[in-house]
């Protein structure tokens, strides 16, 4: 592989990363704020109140811990749960076309649950084990 190659690669590697922890910051951060729109599925579900709080800080804690290598698979693979619950809200209360984004994100997380430093194991592999 010439370093053309690789500095794309790396390229297209943090675009990635960006694409999955962005928008995670942001609806992970509105949900600790308490934005309304985004507690109503929960409700809507009859989960408590707090339980909107608690994955709007899994989501900000796994954006964040994207970013620190040694951190990023069990975050990825953290995200990953929590965009599988979002798909299963919008499989039983919306239009499936409203899933997509979590199914993106979903994507994205279990790409980078699986792709890891060589001396470090992912969370994806340890469950498969």
């Amino acid at each position: 592989m010439n370093k053309t190659d690789r500095k794309t690669k790396t390229w297209l590697r943090r675009a990635a990363l960006l694409l999955l922890a962005l928008p995670l910051l942001a609806a992970g951060s509105a949900k600790l704020a308490g934005v309304p729109q985004l507690h109503v599925s929960f409700a809507l579900m009859g989960l408590p109140a707090w339980f909107g709080y608690f994955i709007g800080a899994a989501e900000v804690a796994g954006a964040i811990g994207l970013f620190f290598r040694p951190l990023r698979a069990w975050a990825a693979s953290g995200i990953a749960v929590v965009m599988l619950g979002a798909l299963g809200f919008h499989a039983l209360y919306t239009p499936l076309s409203q899933g997509i984004p979590a199914l993106i994100l979903l994507g994205l997380s279990l790409a980078f649950a699986r792709r890891s430093p060589e001396h470090t194991q992912s969370a994806f592999s340890v469950c498969l084990q």
